[in-house]
């Protein structure tokens, strides 16, 4: 039995090197992630309309300066900054009003018209953000100015403007960018998409073979055959493109190989299921294909699960990257032990045997094994 197991592994192991198509998942993943190769976005070009011209409205336009999110671009009419920001120029128009700093010092309410584009929602995000926090500063430091003319300490001013000192503690600390959050979760689902198409596919290829259907020794030989190809990949993913794209990359090898092996065990499980209902190496690309965005947003990486519909949840904690690219995002980012992860090792491993099995009973069914199982335990009970 051995034998036969490791004549299929290896038989299948050098098929796979010999043809490399494998590497395609390298490809697509460079060409996906390059997106985000900068780590964060920096530099949106900004319109800034002073129509005041004061030392308070160019102290405005330096603090806006200060943002590395934000490029400012000074514009003398109101007029061409919409038109560019109509034919995505810009990201963002702000026009300084006249009497901007005289209304201010009145005490009076200053509007300041800010115009964004909303297209892009991320951007314009980023933008907010970051001019709360300039008006928020430039009304802290207006208001203390104006409370220490009129007698206030500086003890007074900070209890009078900041009664509560806020602190923040970083339970999930996946660096400081959208991009390295999201970038667990898509190699996780690439490659679990890739790892299923290949087994799926490797499972159809020997369940129909001209000869026969080959035993399960074999069947499992060869499939075990995949696992040391995507174990490379995994460490190419997981280690080695982080690392050259300058992410945060805390997983040594042993760790990512640890990580990765319980979610190949659990593809294989789901495999099996796939193929005993899909029958046809066809049907793999004409279902499968149309299934690799939706497992990505399912994750939680994109939408936090738990405010997913209840529903919704249910289907995303079937799936097998649902807990790895929790496990791995964990481990790599957060700098979580193996041990903190236990159970998602474990829900990875118990989906993988509960598709297993379902596949090996939609078989069993369909070979009469079932109805011959129920027909020879039915006969024993009238003997008795």
């Amino acid at each position: 039995m051995l034998k036969i197991f490791w004549s299929s592994f290896v038989k299948i192991f050098l098929l796979m090197l010999v043809r490399p198509r494998w590497l395609l998942l390298i490809l697509s993943v460079s060409l996906m992630s390059l997106v985000y190769s900068n780590g964060t976005i920096t530099s949106l070009p900004v319109a800034i309309v002073d129509q005041d011209h004061t030392p308070t409205s160019r102290g405005l336009i330096r603090s806006l300066n200060t943002s590395s999110k934000i490029e400012t671009i000074i514009y003398e009419s109101s007029l061409q900054a919409y038109d560019d920001i109509n034919n995505h120029k810009l990201f963002a128009v702000f026009t300084i009003p006249r009497d901007f700093e005289k209304r201010l010092l009145k005490g009076e309410e200053v509007t300041i018209p800010a115009y964004g584009d909303a297209s892009s929602r991320l951007a314009n995000g980023l933008i907010q953000v970051d001019i709360k926090g300039i008006y928020q500063q430039i009304l802290t430091e207006y208001n203390t100015r104006i409370m220490r003319n009129s007698g206030f300490s500086d003890k007074q001013i900070k209890i009078i403007l900041s009664p509560i000192n806020g602190q923040t503690e970083p339970l999930y600390n996946a660096g400081v960018s959208f991009a390295a959050i999201t970038f667990p979760g898509l190699l996780v689902m690439l490659l679990q998409h890739s790892f299923l198409i290949a087994s799926t596919r490797t499972n159809i290829t020997l369940n129909s073979l001209p000869k026969g259907k080959p035993p399960k020794i074999v069947i499992f030989g060869s499939l075990c055959g995949l696992i040391p190809i995507w174990l490379f990949l995994s460490i190419v993913l997981f280690g080695l493109w982080p690392w050259a794209l300058g992410y945060r990359q805390l997983a040594n090898i042993p760790e990512i190989l640890i990580m990765t092996f319980p979610l190949l065990l659990g593809v294989l499980g789901l495999s099996k299921l796939l193929t005993e209902c899909l029958r046809k190496t066809e049907m793999i690309y004409l279902t499968l294909a149309f299934l690799t965005t939706p497992v990505f947003y399912l994750s939680g990486t994109i939408w936090p699960l738990d405010a997913m519909p209840f529903g919704v949840q249910i289907v995303s904690k079937m799936l097998p990257s649902t807990w790895a690219t929790n496990m791995i995002a964990g481990v790599n980012q957060m700098g979580l032990s193996l041990k903190d992860n236990l159970f998602n090792v474990f829900m990875i491993l118990l989906l993988g045997i509960i598709y297993g099995l379902l596949g090996f009973f939609i078989a069993a069914l369909r070979e009469g094994r079932v109805r011959k199982f129920f027909k020879n335990s039915t006969s024993k009970y009238r003997k008795i």
